[in-house]
């Protein structure tokens, strides 16, 4: 199962990058303060994600309403793990939680949700490989806004040039401008945790 589920990112020695998207109202703020505000809402959970791909497949390359701008959230290594440290997978499975009581328990009070979904094409297709994406609540999301945040990049040109190159047929050219990633070495401890 471990190849299965790795996670894959854009990081160096002390950050890592996350995917996500917004409409222009909190876009605007989180670039120019580099940090979120309002709109932006501290109440509810939000999803980071390590895969650019998996995020251009869920936000239809920016073009699903709402999620119109592609941010690059960089945040500290420390803040990614202590996330994956306090998560819960959204689905029971044995390994990981021993019973489904136990896991519903968990799940019900974790202040992060830990969800694996196939990784995504550069077209949309599905890979025999998951990618994972991780819902901070409610608890954690203070800190992640406050503490972990490094900087934030607009990526919404690239998104579009890139969406240009793949709809004029040139995905040779897109594939050569997407950010890199690579195996993003996941403490031991949090293993079986993750579902690994």
């Amino acid at each position: 199962m471990s190849a299965q589920r790795e996670v894959r990112a854009h990081f160096d020695r002390t950050s890592i990058v996350m995917y996500q998207a917004y409409p222009d109202a909190i876009a605007d703020v989180a670039v120019a303060r580099q940090k979120f505000g309002p709109p932006f809402s501290t109440g509810r959970m939000t999803w980071i994600k390590p895969s650019f791909l998996w995020l251009m497949h869920r936000s239809n390359w920016g073009r699903k309403s709402g999620q119109e701008r592609t941010l690059a959230v960089r945040i500290q290594r420390s803040g990614w793990e202590t996330a994956l440290g306090h998560g819960v997978l959204t689905a029971y499975e044995p390994k990981a939680h021993g019973s489904p009581a136990a896991w519903r328990a968990a799940f019900d009070t974790a202040p992060v949700h830990v969800q694996w979904d196939p990784e995504r094409t550069l077209r949309g297709a599905g890979l025999p490989h998951d990618s994972i994406q991780v819902g901070l609540g409610r608890a954690i999301i203070e800190r992640f806004v406050e503490d972990w945040i490094v900087s934030i990049t607009d990526l919404t040109p690239l998104v579009q040039k890139l969406r240009k190159h793949l709809d004029t047929g040139r995905a040779e050219q897109a594939s050569r401008l997407l950010p890199p990633e690579t195996v993003y070495p996941v403490p031991a401890e949090l293993v079986r945790r993750l579902g690994m």
